[in-house]
């Protein structure tokens, strides 16, 4: 039994991306405390693939095989939970240009998955908190990108800097219904969106961000899933519109 502020027995929890990496980790977490899980992503085998872990740890999975930038699809699929007790919108892309090179298409694409797909899911989840006038938790997936001013991600900065606004701007609204608004902000984590170099040249990023950290290792998609779990529960009862860190330490802002 999980100790009883983490326990989400009989809660509902509605996570997008969930087909992988930190969505995966997170949806398999939420059901080991005891939570029913409604998965969301673009990738159906993903989607089986979560659901059966999800079985495995003795959860109960729902999958919505849909795009977060498709609000009718999401308010669909938001609107089908006989409950929503908690939001983890934690879909999003990598994209990586310098300024200059920036296309427009660039921009709007990764706004639309990275800030616009996280409103959508924020907009479906507190409406139907507050339609039911019961308590909830929302919590949104930032990144260490809004914390410095790495080259070549202009475009993922500055939609995850947008998401760091909406969670706070939410938060200060709807935190009289009781509904919690935090965000997620991970340092360099090991999943398949950042495993987009050869072998080689990632080993080479992976040992360089180690560096960095003083627990001289990156994040593991589990060590993301269990901050999405505090923020998801009764432990976290008195944080909102705060950003967890997970990040090894790579960075301290006050």
């Amino acid at each position: 039994m999980p100790v009883k502020a983490y326990d989400l027995t009989g809660r509902t929890a509605f996570v997008t991306g969930a087909a992988g990496g930190i969505g995966r980790a997170s949806a398999v977490l939420l059901a080991e405390a005891g939570a029913t899980v409604h998965c969301a992503d673009r990738d159906a085998q993903g989607l089986h693939e979560t659901a059966t872990l999800v079985k495995d740890v003795g959860g109960t999975a729902h999958t919505h095989h849909l795009d977060v930038t498709d609000r009718e699809q999401l308010g669909r699929a938001v609107a089908s939970c006989e409950r929503l007790d908690v939001m983890a919108a934690i879909a999003g892309i990598m994209h990586s240009s310098p300024v200059l090179e920036t296309r427009d298409e660039d921009l709007d694409r990764v706004l639309d998955v990275n800030f616009k797909g996280v409103l959508y899911a924020c907009q479906e989840a507190a409406r139907a908190m507050l339609a039911r006038k019961a308590r909830g938790s929302i919590v949104t997936m930032a990144s260490g990108a809004v914390d410095t001013g790495r080259p070549g991600l202009l475009c993922y900065g500055a939609a995850k800097a947008a998401v760091v606004q909406l969670t706070r701007t939410l938060a200060s609204e709807v935190g009289r219904h009781g509904i919690r608004v935090n965000a997620v902000a991970p340092g360099w984590t090991r999943t398949p969106m950042t495993d987009r170099h050869e072998a080689e040249a990632q080993a080479q990023t992976e040992a360089m961000m180690a560096r960095l950290s003083p627990l001289a290792r990156v994040g593991e998609p589990e060590d993301v899933a269990h901050a999405v779990l505090y923020l998801a529960c009764d432990a976290s009862s008195f944080v909102t519109g705060q950003i967890l860190r997970p990040n090894g330490g790579v960075a301290m802002p006050w």
